[in-house]
């Protein structure tokens, strides 16, 4: 009976992987050149799978990995001086949207409702993620805010705002980039520069995370390492093919795909679809 089950489930994982990985490949070159969209785009693919805390938990792993290979590509154009403004604030908050999102883990559904005999289950966190999500989609829809960029002098307060999403939702980017965008750099070093932050953040929060998964707050883990292991290997070479591109490519209409999946499956997670 447990072989025929086992037999049963494999399809399925294959396709989890395929969905997955496909997608860690497209967004990891994207995401080196643009600055974001890892985080965005995998948090939502990851919630479909798992239950919406590990998806994020995971995604950071994942997005670690990427901005490890983006440093050594790219790392030597970051300017010092603005990953020291921007880092310092992120990490403090990154830390307390972490804290967060651990909590919110025990915390119980709103409400669950049926539909086409499926059952599905909203939760604060959910509501929370998936507005961060559609917020996420309109600067890659809207081209006022896709354009939109903030003065030098608010570095600081990008860190802080940038850091908290991403430890709570798994989204720093949008942020980081429209703060980074106008502060003085060229293309160059505003790519290495977002690298360098990012991966600060990435560490802060996967430490914290790692407390919650130690006092088995986040459920599923056993379900995702071997998916982490290959999205991973994937994600290092989406950043080695965009580091080739940084100088040729423009991203008009990979932003607006993006920006589209990302209003759906913004919905999707505050609707309550997914693994819980």
């Amino acid at each position: 009976m447990a072989a025929s089950s086992k037999n049963k489930n494999a399809p399925q994982s294959f396709v989890k992987y395929i969905i997955i990985c496909s997608i860690a490949l497209l967004i990891s070159i994207v995401t080196l050149l643009s600055g974001f969209g890892l985080g965005t785009v995998l948090v939502p693919v990851f919630a479909v799978f798992f239950p919406l805390p590990l998806a994020i938990a995971s995604t950071a792993v994942i997005h670690l990995v990427n901005n490890i290979a983006q440093v050594i590509f790219v790392g030597r154009f970051a300017n010092r001086n603005v990953v020291i403004k921007f880092g310092i604030p992120a990490v403090i908050a990154a830390i307390i949207g972490a804290f967060l999102l651990g909590l919110s883990a025990n915390i119980h559904p709103i409400f669950s409702y049926d539909f086409l005999e499926i059952k599905f289950t909203v939760t604060i966190i959910g509501l929370i993620v998936g507005l961060v999500v559609i917020f996420a989609s309109l600067f890659e829809l809207v081209p006022k805010l896709s354009n939109l960029s903030v003065a030098p002098r608010y570095i600081p307060l990008g860190g802080m705002l940038s850091g908290f999403l991403g430890g709570l939702s798994g989204n720093q980017g949008t942020l980081r980039s429209a703060f980074l965008i106008k502060s003085g750099l060229n293309k160059e070093q505003f790519i290495g520069t977002s690298a360098v932050c990012s991966i600060i953040v990435d560490v802060t929060r996967i430490s914290v995370y790692g407390i919650a998964i130690y006092n088995h707050q986040f459920k599923g883990l056993n379900e995702v390492w071997s998916l982490l292991i290959a999205a991973s290997a994937v994600v290092l070479l989406g950043a080695y093919i965009g580091s080739k591109l940084m100088h040729k490519v423009t991203f008009k209409t990979v932003q607006t795909i993006v920006g589209v999946m990302l209003l759906v499956l913004g919905f999707a997670i505050m609707m309550g679809i997914g693994k819980k």
